[in-house]
C-alpha cells in the first residue's frame, strides 16, 4: 500500500478518456464509489499482485460528489478486528455467525476474520491514524455480541472520516489510480453472452447470460452525459439509507449501484434485512450516537426513567442490534412515539468520575458526538438524551461468490452494495468496514486475474437446516418490474416523491412489519416505479435538449433535479425488491421482524435470491 506522502494525484476531467498505460490485452478497470471498498478495491488492482507476480495496472475510479463523501466517512464506531494477544480470528468469526442468526456463509465469514486483520495491519502499517495509548499501542473498545475488545478507532468517534481521509490520500498518491469525480450512474452497460462459443455454455450453466460492457455517466456539475467503456467493473456503492426518514446514511446514500445491476440482470439476495441503528439521536438530522457509547456503559431509559434492556436480554444495552432496536421502536410506540432516552452520566457512576470527570472523557472519547449534541442544545454528561432507531445498514445486495464475482460476467460488487454472505441476517456491530476492506481487495485481484470468460462461483445459499422446501426457496426468484407510466404526474417534485418512497417504506418495511403493512407498501411501492421510471427518463431527455441550447444548463437546477428523479428510480425500485422479500419471508429472524410471525423457522434458514423478469 502506497505511503500517506507520496503525491501522484491523478484526476480526470468528466469528459476525457483516463490515459492508461495498460498493455494491448489487459482489461479496462473501473471501480464505483469511493468508500473503503471501493478504495481498496482501487487500490488492489493498480497495486498488483505480488504474490502471483501479477503487476498492478491502471483503473478508473468513478465517485458520485466529492471523493471523500461516502458511507465509511461518516462511520462512527471503529473497526473489528482480531489483532490483539487475547483474540483470534475465529472467535470474532464465531462471533459473527452467531449475530448473523443462521445466515452467515461460514467461508465468507472466514475470510473476513482473517484476511480483514491482515487488511486491518497494513492500514496501520501505511500510516493510517488509529487512536493509540500513550505508549503507542493501539486503544480498543468493546461492543455489542462482541465476545473480545477488539474494535479500534480513530479520532475517538470519528473512525471513518479518519480512516476515509487517510486511504483516499493513499488513492491519490497511486500513479495507477485515475479519478473521476461528480459522476452519477445512469445505468450499466451490458450485452448477452455468446452462447455458441464454449465458453458461452459454461456461462449459461452458472446462470450467467449476459457481459459488462461499460457505465453510463452523468456529470452532476454540467449536465453532460457519456459511456465509459469497461471490460470489468467493481460496484462499491454503499447502502440506502435514504429509502427511509430516520436514518444515519448521508444524502449520498441511495442504492444506485444495487438497481443498476438490478436493471441489467444481476441477482440480489437478502433484501428484507435492513438494520436499524438503536440509537440515533431523537432530533435534528437523525445523528449516530454510537454503539462505543453503550460499550463504555451508557443505558437506555423509558421516559419514566425505568430501565428495560435487562428484562429483555442478558446483555441488556449490548444485545446485537436488532434486539435492542426492536425494543427501543416498542417502547416508544408505548409511550405515544416519543424517542427513548440514552443515559451517558452511567459511565460515570461505572468509571467513578464526577461530572467534570465525565464530561471531560466524554469530549476526548466522543469528540463529535459531544459537539453535536451540545450544538443540539444537551449536556450528556448531566442529562438522557433523546434516541430512536433509524436505518443504518443493509446486509443484503447484490449476490457475490467469494472472490465478489456477480452473475452478470465481469461486473463484481464490494461492500454494503454486495451480499457476500458475512452478514447473514444481522450485522455485527464494526464489520463493515471490515467487510468494505477484506472484499474490496479480493474485488480488485479478482479483477486483475479473471480472463475475459471467468465466471463467478456462486456458494450455496442453504443454512444449517436445510431441506426439501429449503432448497426451493434457494432457487431465484424472477420479480416482473412495472413499466414506466407515461401518465404519471410530471409536475409532482422530486422532493415530494421522494418523501412518499421514505414515508411508505417507513410505515410498512420498517422496524416491524406484517402482511398488511407489506402488501400496502408493495401496492404503492409498485406505483411509485411506475411513476420514477417515467420522470427518469424524461429529466435526462430534457437535460439533454436544455443542455444542447445552454451550456450552463447546470445552474438551473435542471441537473439536481434529473439526479433526484434518477435517485428516486433507483430507491422505489429496490424498496419493491425489499418490499417483496420480506412479504415471502413468513417468520422473524435477524433484522427482519414479523408481528404476524413473530418465531424462527427452522425451513426458512437459508436466503432469497432475486432476479429481474
Amino acid at each position: 500500500m502506497t505511503s500517506l506522502t507520496q503525491d501522484n494525484t491523478k484526476t480526470t476531467p468528466f469528459g476525457e478518456t483516463p490515459d492508461t498505460s495498460n498493455t494491448p490485452d489487459a482489461p479496462t478497470i473501473a471501480v464505483i464509489g469511493a468508500g473503503i471498498a471501493g478504495l481498496n478495491a482501487a487500490l488492489a488492482v493498480a497495486n498488483g499482485d505480488p504474490d502471483s507476480g501479477l503487476p498492478g495496472q491502471d483503473v478508473t475510479l468513478i465517485t458520485k460528489t466529492d471523493l471523500v463523501e461516502s458511507n465509511t466517512y461518516h462511520a462512527q464506531g471503529g473497526i473489528a478486528a482480531a489483532i490483539f494477544p487475547d483474540d483470534d480470528p475465529k472467535l470474532h468469526a464465531k462471533d459473527t455467525l452467531a449475530a448473523g442468526a443462521g445466515l452467515c456463509e461460514p467461508k465468507a465469514v472466514d475470510i473476513l476474520t482473517r484476511e480483514g486483520a491482515e487488511q486491518v495491519r497494513r492500514l496501520i502499517d501505511a500510516g493510517v491514524r488509529f487512536d493509540k495509548h500513550p505508549d503507542g499501542t493501539l486503544l480498543r473498545g468493546l461492543e455489542a455480541a462482541h465476545s473480545r475488545s477488539r474494535v479500534v478507532h480513530a479520532g475517538g468517534d470519528a473512525t471513518g472520516k479518519i480512516v476515509e481521509l487517510d486511504v483516499s490520500a493513499i488513492a491519490r498518491n497511486t500513479p495507477h489510480i485515475h479519478i473521476i469525480e461528480h459522476a452519477f450512474v445512469v445505468d450499466l452497460v451490458t450485452e448477452p453472452v455468446d452462447t455458441h462459443s464454449p465458453a458461452g455454455s459454461e456461462a449459461q450453466a452458472a446462470g450467467v447470460t449476459r457481459v459488462i460492457r461499460g457505465i453510463r455517466l452523468l456529470d452532476t456539475t454540467t449536465g453532460k452525459q457519456r459511456t465509459l467503456t469497461a471490460d470489468r467493473v467493481i460496484l462499491a456503492t454503499g447502502g440506502a439509507g435514504r429509502l427511509y426518514p430516520y436514518t444515519t446514511n448521508p444524502q449520498v446514500a441511495t442504492g444506485d449501484g444495487l438497481a443498476a445491476a438490478w436493471r441489467a440482470g444481476a441477482q440480489v439476495a437478502d433484501l428484507e434485512f435492513y438494520q436499524f441503528h438503536p440509537t440515533a439521536l431523537g432530533v435534528g438530522e437523525h445523528f449516530l450516537i454510537s454503539e462505543a457509547v453503550r460499550g463504555e456503559g451508557a443505558i437506555l431509559l423509558n421516559e419514566r426513567g425505568e430501565r428495560y434492556m435487562t428484562a429483555i436480554d442478558p446483555r441488556a444495552e449490548l444485545a446485537p442490534r436488532d434486539v435492542v432496536a426492536r425494543e427501543n421502536f416498542r417502547q416508544m410506540m408505548a409511550q405515544g412515539g416519543r424517542p427513548v432516552l440514552l443515559d451517558a452520566t452511567a459511565i460515570g457512576r461505572k468509571m467513578g468520575l464526577d461530572q467534570p470527570g465525565l464530561a471531560a472523557f466524554l469530549a476526548r472519547r466522543f469528540p463529535t458526538i459531544d459537539a453535536y449534541t451540545r450544538s443540539m442544545g444537551f449536556d450528556w454528561s448531566r442529562e438522557p438524551i433523546p434516541v430512536t432507531p433509524a436505518a443504518h445498514y443493509w446486509m443484503g445486495g447484490i449476490r457475490t461468490d467469494l472472490w465478489a464475482r456477480t452473475s452478470i460476467r465481469g461486473l463484481y460488487a464490494a461492500g454494503e452494495c454486495a451480499r457476500t454472505g458475512v452478514q447473514g441476517a444481522n450485522r455485527l456491530a464494526s464489520n463493515s468496514l471490515l467487510e468494505g476492506l477484506a472484499y474490496g481487495r479480493r474485488a480488485g485481484l479478482a479483477a486483475l486475474h479473471d480472463s475475459e470468460d471467468t465466471v463467478w462461483n456462486s456458494q450455496p445459499l442453504l443454512g444449517s437446516a436445510a431441506n426439501a422446501q429449503t432448497r426451493e426457496i434457494t432457487e431465484p426468484q424472477t420479480l416482473a418490474m412495472p413499466s414506466p407510466d407515461p401518465q404519471a404526474e410530471p409536475s409532482a417534485k422530486p422532493a415530494d416523491v421522494r418523501d412518499t418512497i421514505e414515508q411508505t417504506m417507513w410505515r410498512g418495511v420498517g422496524v416491524l412489519r406484517d402482511a398488511d403493512g407489506l402488501r400496502t407498501a408493495q401496492s404503492r411501492l409498485t406505483g411509485l416505479v411506475e411513476q420514477t421510471q417515467a420522470q427518469a427518463q424524461a429529466a435526462l431527455s430534457s437535460l439533454q435538449e436544455t443542455g444542447n441550447r445552454d451550456a450552463t444548463a447546470s445552474t438551473s437546477g435542471i441537473v439536481a433535479d434529473t439526479v433526484t428523479a434518477l435517485e428516486n428510480r433507483n430507491l422505489a425500485t429496490i424498496g419493491l425488491i425489499a418490499a417483496t422479500a420480506a412479504l415471502a419471508r413468513t417468520e422473524s429472524r435477524g433484522a427482519h421482524a414479523r408481528t404476524d410471525f413473530p418465531e424462527t423457522d427452522s425451513a426458512q434458514t437459508c436466503s432469497r435470491p432475486f432476479i429481474r423478469g
